[in-house]
This record gives structure tokens, sequence and C-alpha cells, in this order.
């Protein structure tokens, strides 16, 4: 099995496998040189939405931003892709930021963005949806907000930034704008040399369900790059949507903390 990222281990008793997970016969897709493993698709619950059913027996999600030569090497920004798997290393999603030319180089991470996640026959089984919006805490009334539909076309839930002065904070909420979760991150949302945490928790935030991990990806990349590595923990029994609402969450979080401008990874 392939090493567990920090802060994301097995389960007690080592088991190497989720409940209701299949055998080692994996469906594969070559990309490039390497084959990518993606989770069987199992057997998703009455009125679960098409594509969501993977998140049913899920409590831990790894999403991988990757690397753009083409950022790497000049100052043209590009959009995002990500590989989001599972802790066995099986790809469950692949999420890819669908943009124009002129936003992607005059917005920076500011940008609004349409991002489209696929499953593992290129079915758009969640969409997300961030306006162009202020991200001063000086300005209450223009937050940070991102739509989450699934299927594309079906609202399931919102991620919406909750003013504060010191930390970020956001609230997930169902598709009538109902509090869920709430999610609150530390005073200072920047990576150095470690891990960065942003607590999962209920509506009145009074206990912590699951967390969301910005990981140390190591000096080099975190200097020349602005490819970042999430994990994402929540409960089991969660309902699936708010599972994807915040998934959803993740992306809207790396843009504002962690997507850095061209010109400061020169």
């Amino acid at each position: 099995y392939p090493p567990v990222q920090p802060g994301y281990g097995l389960p007690p008793g080592g088991v190497a496998q989720q409940p209701g997970y299949g055998g080692p016969s994996l469906q594969q897709r070559p990309r490039g040189r390497q084959s990518v493993q993606w989770m069987p698709p199992p057997q998703g619950p009455p009125g679960c939405p098409p594509g969501l059913e993977y998140l049913t027996q899920i409590d831990q999600l790894l999403i991988h931003q990757q690397v753009e030569i083409l950022e790497l090497f000049t100052n043209i920004e590009t959009a995002n892709k990500y590989a989001v798997k599972n802790t066995l290393g099986q790809q469950v999603y692949f999420a890819a930021e669908d943009n124009d030319c002129c936003t992607l180089q005059c917005c920076g991470p500011a940008r609004p963005f349409e991002l489209r996640i696929l499953d593992n026959s290129q079915r758009e089984v969640i969409h997300l949806s961030r306006p162009y919006r202020c991200s001063s805490c000086c300005c209450p009334c223009f937050l940070q907000e991102l739509t989450v539909e699934s299927p594309p076309g079906n609202t399931v839930g919102f991620v919406k930034q909750s003013w504060s002065l010191f930390t970020p904070a956001f609230d997930i909420t169902d598709a009538a704008g109902n509090t869920v979760l709430t999610i609150e991150g530390p005073c200072c949302p920047c990576s150095c040399m470690g891990d960065v945490e942003f607590e999962v928790k209920s509506k009145d935030g009074a206990t912590k369900v699951g967390k969301i991990t910005k990981q140390w990806s190591g000096l080099l990349k975190e200097a020349f790059t602005d490819a970042d590595n999430f994990g994402i923990t929540f409960p089991m029994d969660l309902d699936v949507k708010v599972k994807a609402t915040l998934l959803g969450a993740v992306f809207l979080i790396d843009f504002m903390y962690f997507e850095e401008a061209n010109n400061n990874n020169k």
C-alpha cells in the first residue's frame, strides 16, 4: 500500500482497507507513463446523487494539486488540477478548474472560477462555482462564497465565509442556506515548515468533528510551486451532500490562503 500522509493514519488495528471496499482488482487508466488506480464504485444508497456513492464509505480524502511545468518556469498562470484520493492511494475524483486566460493572468488567487469534479468514467459529478468576491475582513457584506452542485445544476450546499477579525471562519450550509457545520482556521494560515489545520466543528462551534489540513510538501516544492497537498477528515456517517460541500471548502481555502501569485514563486 502507498505510504499514509502525516495526520491521516490507518484506523486502529492497522486495517489497510476501508469498510465496503472491494478486493485487489482495481480499474486502471493509463496516464502518461504511470497508471492511475481508481476506487471501484460502491453501491450507493437510495436517493444518493450519482457519483457521490463513493463518499458513503469514506471518512478521509487526500487532495493533491498537480505541478504545472509551465507555471514552474514562466510567469504564466494555468488552470489548477487536482487528484482526489482515498487513504489507499486509489483515485476517487479528478478536479479541473475551468477558466479563461484573461482571468487567470489578471485576477490571481482572487479569481472567480468554475471547477468540475469528475469520477473514473469522466462524468462530472460535482460542480463548484466561486464568484468574484472581496477577501478582506473590512468588507463583511461581500465575503467569499462557493456554490456546490451535485449533479451539476442541482445545488446541494454552500461554503460561506464568516466575518472574523483574527481567524479564518466559514459556514457549511445545506441547499436552503441552513448552517450544518462550521470551519475555523488558525490566526496565521501560512504554511511554514509544518502542516496548517482548519478545524471542522458542529454548527454551534462546540464540538470538533473533523479537520482540513494543508500538508507541508517539502521546502523545494513549497518555495518554487503553488501545488498544494490537503487532507480532510469527517464522520463516516455524515450526509454525502455535506461531505461534497466540505470537499468544495478545501478548494476555496486553497485559493484564498495558499495559491501564491506567480511572481512570488520565482
